[in-house]
């Protein structure tokens, strides 16, 4: 054991498993800090043994866990941009925590700093479910004492979108067009009229666009059930992205079947073997510019909304969209009993009419 000072305060510096440990007593007394020390040894002493798991693993900072397994995820799944971004936060909060001092008390405290940090209920909870499943046993501890206490995720408000009216579509295409990003235009159009969601737009390549068949096959999707559909173009998706075929062939001379038809590189696309990152940047002035509110994202909710009250069923839209949750279902299905009893409506209507 080493005890020394720092500005006046002792701090003790000893190894546990062979990793070091070395915090701050809080005091300015040197016996306090030989308690301290011994006190912590306990501690760790009574967490290594607590769980049937690599005793070793347990005697980690956290930031060390994190990064070790970003680079296994990253090897088993075809993106790690999420648990990168989500894990991120995990190690820049609790990074200097060691595995076996996190518990329920500390997965809470997280909970609470994010939200301070204003960051979406959603999104914590997703953080909190990377780190219990990077902790494997202890993880899953934690895990079953916050759901029997109801504390293991944050209420999230359901919100199921906003279908943009035609007047909004409308200008949101006449500002999509004049954009300074060559990106926007097409993107939008693949959003509105084929209803891909924003990581399917992304990660398109020109392999999966038939513009003699006029159709594209979606690839990377949320689920497996959305992934390889088939999705027709209708004349405004045709003509848009075979005018952005002529501008890529004029910037890269070719549209290869495995490069991305949004290329990265800023300010202007440079890399087709490589996909953009975000379109945020350019849907912000867009949408600002034609004087509309909305996400991204209801721009495929419009669409869906669109089916639903042309009379499309739960698996035509399915066929298009791919993956929709149950209650988006419950909320189209109402659409459509609108629209049916308007067009009811009118017929009567119609037939008072002529019975004058």
């Amino acid at each position: 054991m080493a005890l020394f000072k720092r500005g006046g305060v002792w701090w003790y510096k000893f190894y546990f498993a062979g990793q070091p440990i070395r915090e701050s007593s809080k005091s300015m007394s040197k016996t306090v800090a030989k308690n301290a020390e011994q006190q912590r040894r306990r501690e760790l002493e009574a967490g290594f043994h607590n769980i049937k798991e690599v005793r070793q693993h347990r005697i980690r900072y956290l930031k060390d866990v994190v990064d070790e397994y970003l680079v296994g995820y990253k090897l088993r799944y075809r993106s790690g941009t999420f648990a990168t971004y989500a894990l991120g936060h995990v190690s820049r909060i609790l990074g200097s925590e060691l595995v076996v001092d996190i518990d329920e008390a500390t997965v809470l405290r997280y909970q609470e700093d994010r939200l301070r940090e204003k960051a979406a209920p959603k999104s914590i909870n997703e953080e909190v479910r990377f780190l219990l499943k990077m902790l494997g046993d202890l993880g899953e501890v934690i895990r079953a004492r916050l759901r029997k206490k109801k504390q293991l995720k944050l209420a999230v408000r359901k919100k199921i979108g906003k279908a943009f009216d035609t007047e909004e579509t409308q200008s949101l295409t006449e500002k999509a067009k004049l954009s300074r990003s060559p990106h926007m235009y097409p993107a939008f159009m693949l959003a509105r009229n084929a209803g891909l969601r924003d990581t399917e737009i992304k990660t398109l390549t020109w392999g999966r666009v038939n513009l003699k068949a006029r159709t594209l096959q979606v690839g990377k999707a949320k689920s497996d059930a959305g992934e390889g559909r088939i999705i027709p173009l209708n004349s405004e998706l045709y003509e848009a992205l075979e005018n952005h075929g002529e501008w890529y062939r004029k910037r890269f001379g070719a549209t290869n079947d495995e490069w991305y038809l949004f290329p990265f590189g800023k300010p202007m696309p440079s890399d087709p073997t490589r996909h953009i990152t975000s379109l945020k940047t350019a849907w912000k002035t867009t949408r600002k510019k034609a004087k509309v509110s909305g996400r991204w994202h209801d721009n495929r909710h419009t669409l869906i909304t669109e089916l639903a009250e042309s009379g499309a069923g739960d698996e035509t839209i399915m066929e298009i969209a791919g993956h929709v949750d149950r209650q988006m279902l419950r909320h189209y299905s109402h659409i459509r009993m609108k629209a049916k009893r308007a067009a009811l409506d009118a017929a009567l209507a119609g037939r008072s009419q002529s019975s004058r």
